[in-house]
């Protein structure tokens, strides 16, 4: 067995919509496939002295951090390279971030031509950094009536209902994750398949 492949943890992850929800009609009736997430120490250069047993974050912590969070910054580059950031109200649910915003914004348009982004929380310290990409969505009732509850618990001022989910929004799923709560002790990677 390979370095690398003693150094990466394979667990489950324990929320994951039904396939049905969002792939196309073709995958209706299949099973749904629980997405797997691979955790490895992160790769730092040795001067800032990441100890080689550090523990890992367990993806779980992290995806709660994520549901907890009120604000999340958006990064995304336009198609010549220019990258912007800017912060997003959304909500964090089925391992996807949802989110929207005017399509006359630099970032939608941003996102019209390049879909790849990254998404990170506030706390520095305590860091969480993902890396994907951002479709467009139309939620399903179920979904819909997930995301209203979850806006009006974060956003006092939001009194949303499931009809304001049901147009197209934006949803970013990642690929891959850094994250850590004591920087240089537990700095966790994490890649999703």
């Amino acid at each position: 067995m390979s370095a690398r492949a003693r150094r990466t943890h394979w667990v489950k992850l324990e929320r994951f919509p039904p396939i049905s929800r969002h792939m196309p009609d073709s995958c209706e009736g299949q099973a749904p496939r629980a997405p797997r997430v691979a955790r490895t120490r992160a790769r730092l250069p040795d001067a800032y002295g990441l100890p080689p047993n550090s523990p890992l974050l367990a993806w779980s912590t992290v995806e709660a951090r994520l549901a907890r969070a009120r604000h999340y910054w958006l990064a995304t580059a336009s198609i010549d390279g220019a990258p912007i950031m800017r912060p997003v109200d959304g909500m964090w649910v089925d391992a996807a971030l949802y989110f929207d915003g005017d399509p006359a914004t630099r970032w939608r348009r941003n996102l019209a031509v390049n879909e790849r982004a990254s998404v990170t929380l506030q706390e520095a310290d305590s860091a969480v950094i993902l890396e994907g990409a951002v479709s467009r969505v139309t939620p399903d009732a179920h979904l819909a009536s997930s995301l209203a509850a979850q806006a009006n618990a974060k956003y006092e001022a939001a009194a949303q209902s499931a009809a304001d989910y049901d147009v197209e929004i934006c949803r970013f799923k990642p690929h891959s994750a850094l994250a850590w709560t004591l920087l240089f002790q537990d700095a966790t990677r994490f890649r999703f398949s």
